[in-house]
């Protein structure tokens, strides 16, 4: 046996705690490693306004990057097509009635589960950033800096962790300021995760200075259902979205004659105390000199020509769908451009490889289809939602997938790619397992579907509850009103037929209803039972 001299066996000690400290260096190392999270998010952003998805319309190459460089969800949906519900869904990966956010008129409970509580709690630095719009003030989040409820596009108030003051800008470059900034001042030993949340291209329409010119040299396609008569379609029949009945003043942009009232109805609804020339005079006058001579420089001689033409029936009609759809594009350009400074600053600070990047927005949007603007039908145009994220650790670039996945998904997919345990309670399912996949027999084949906000909110859209699959959708219309609705997506996909009192369909209504309510129970939506009959 080989005898350890006393110099060996402080070289071995020596050798040994190197090894150690080397080890603990490693760890430490990966530990600082763990993926980034990002979602950047918009208000009201249709999929048919995301050049990834249709290219007739706009181009977004910025947030198309994203989808290109990663995966692109083809069929991607809310639960609850309307602006704090769904925020509330994506917070909790609960549908409304638990987390208990049906509609607007609700505040978030603050107090409850979260995944940035989570990410959180396993060393995550949070951050909030941008459009909010829960009532309540953010937890779960190191950081937070948000609009008050639905905020401004000029010089808006933000409230910075309780203190509140303006700034100077345009909101989507600023948010995108203020989110850069927050990861430069971040502690660099810990992994971020950051909510950036646009207020663009939310009503009504005010783009940047720098935009308002797009588009001017064309008009835009007229959709294919933009008159549609609503036959056969009660609920549609009795909403208050119409493109021809909006504000003249807010959302048109013109210059009413002294003395004149706006004749639109805009959506107001039961809001009839609602004044249309006072809050765009109040949003008109926080811009600044220079922002107020650009602004009347390109839109006071359209007001001058409109009121000079008075136009009237089919062309007026025609006309303010083109006034309205431009100004949204120009909104979503001025994200899009940020979009792309924002993955700009993450390649240039080395974090973009490492960051899990997720382009989505809170619902879909109606850009005329049905004659309509606004959301919360469960017809595609609001109920789909545009989902790209962008990962290269995991997701290999170009993968486009058909499968049916929610905003209910997002909390599980995160917490996966974070390496945290998801909750049994919670009711998403996490995406990873389809990001290198067109499409996965495994996954769910239908998919449910709830809004509450009416009659006390804007619009008056029907509350209503269904199920989709690949192939149909089932929608039963309740409160005041007792009708159903079914859609053979494949032979119908702008739902302009519905076949429900066709009795050829009798089997699949029964099949449909049977899938329902296997839903209803699943996520617990108990006293939605008795609606399915």
């Amino acid at each position: 046996m080989k005898k350890v001299t006393p110099l060996l066996l402080v070289i071995s000690v020596i050798i040994i705690l190197v090894a150690c400290d080397a080890t603990k260096k490693m760890t430490a190392a990966v530990e600082v490693k763990r993926p980034n999270i990002v979602i950047i998010m918009t208000d009201d952003h249709a999929k048919n306004a995301m050049s990834l998805y249709n290219n007739a319309l706009i181009q977004t190459p910025n947030m198309d990057r994203i989808g290109k460089e990663g995966i692109t969800f083809k069929n991607a949906f809310v639960t609850n097509s309307i602006c704090g519900p769904s925020r509330s869904v994506i917070l909790t990966g609960k549908y409304s009635h638990i987390n208990g956010f049906r509609d607007n008129g609700d505040r978030f409970d603050g107090s409850q589960w979260t995944f940035p509580k989570e990410l959180q709690k396993h060393g995550y630095y949070t951050a909030m950033v941008g459009k909010w719009h829960l009532s309540t003030a953010p937890t779960g989040f190191d950081y937070w800096n948000i609009l008050i409820d639905q905020g401004q596009y000029y010089n808006p108030d933000f409230v910075e962790m309780g203190d509140t003051a303006r700034r100077e800008g345009y909101s989507t470059n600023l948010i995108t300021d203020i989110a850069m900034q927050t990861l430069d001042q971040r502690p660099k030993d810990k992994p971020f995760m950051m909510l950036l949340y646009h207020k663009a291209p939310h009503r009504n329409w005010m783009p940047d200075t720098t935009h308002l010119h797009l588009y001017n040299d064309k008009d835009l396609p007229i959709p294919f259902t933009f008159y549609d008569n609503y036959d056969n379609r009660k609920a549609a029949a009795a909403q208050d979205m119409e493109i021809k009945d909006m504000f003249l003043s807010s959302d048109m942009k013109l210059y009413l004659p002294e003395g004149a009232k706006d004749t639109g109805s805009g959506g107001s609804g039961p809001n009839s105390r609602y004044n249309p020339q006072r809050d765009w005079e109040s949003l008109y006058g926080r811009m600044n000199p220079a922002q107020k001579k650009a602004w009347d420089d390109y839109y006071k001689p359209i007001s001058d020509a409109f009121y000079r033409n008075n136009p009237q029936g089919k062309e007026l009609e025609e006309w303010m769908y083109q006034r309205y759809i431009k100004d949204y594009l120009r909104c979503i350009a001025a994200v899009d451009d940020n979009v792309g400074r924002f993955l700009d600053y993450l390649e240039r600070t080395g974090e973009l490889d490492n960051t899990l990047i997720i382009y989505t927005s809170d619902q879909g949007f109606y850009l005329g289809e049905h004659g309509w603007y606004d959301k919360r039908f469960m017809y595609e145009e609001s109920f789909s939602t545009p989902m790209v994220m962008r990962y290269p650790k995991k997701i290999k670039a170009g993968i486009i997938n058909n499968n049916l996945v929610l905003n209910l998904d997002l909390a599980s997919t995160i917490l996966d790619i974070a390496g945290v345990p998801v909750p049994a309670d919670v009711q998403g399912e996490s995406l990873v397992p389809l990001f290198n996949k067109k499409n996965s027999k495994d996954w769910r084949k239908s998919i449910y579907y709830h809004y509450y906000e009416y009659p006390h909110g804007w619009h008056s859209v029907k509350r209503h509850l269904g199920v989709r699959t690949d192939r149909y959708k089932l929608i039963h219309f309740y409160h005041d009103i007792n009708e159903w609705e079914l859609y053979d997506l494949h032979k119908d996909p702008h739902e302009m037929n519905n076949i429900y009192n066709d009795p050829v369909n009798k089997e699949i209504i029964t099949n449909l209803k049977q899938q329902l309510k296997d839903l209803v129970e699943k996520y617990k939506d108990t006293e939605s039972v008795s609606l399915i009959k």
